[in-house]
């Protein structure tokens, strides 16, 4: 009978070791399923970040260029405006010189 309690017994301790180690078995899985899924949240968070980092980029080299193309296009209207003066001074001088009308000292 001894033998019998004691097959018994260790019947017993197996199989709650064996729900214990179960038990263990689910719980490493949920643990490695959450940890893929914070994983995987992880990098989608930071796809979306890289993304919102190069379209920013591109928004602020789209500002840049157009401020560039303005101030281009300013500088180049001061340029052309400065040569009138020039020209309208040299004419002035040449009139002068040659006495005759500014608007024929620009033809010259």
């Amino acid at each position: 009978m001894r033998k019998t309690t004691l097959m018994a017994v260790t019947f017993a301790a197996a199989l709650g070791l064996s729900a214990c180690s179960e038990k263990t078995q689910d719980s490493a899985e949920q643990t490695a399923n959450s940890v893929g899924n914070d994983v995987e949240a992880a990098g989608a968070a930071a796809g979306e970040v890289a993304k919102d980092g190069v379209n920013a980029v591109g928004d602020a080299a789209k500002d840049t260029t157009k401020a560039v193309g303005q101030a281009a296009d300013k500088a180049a209207a001061a340029t052309d405006e400065l040569g009138d003066k020039a020209e309208n001074e040299r004419a002035k001088i040449e009139a002068e010189a040659h006495n005759e009308s500014v608007s024929e000292a620009k033809k010259d």
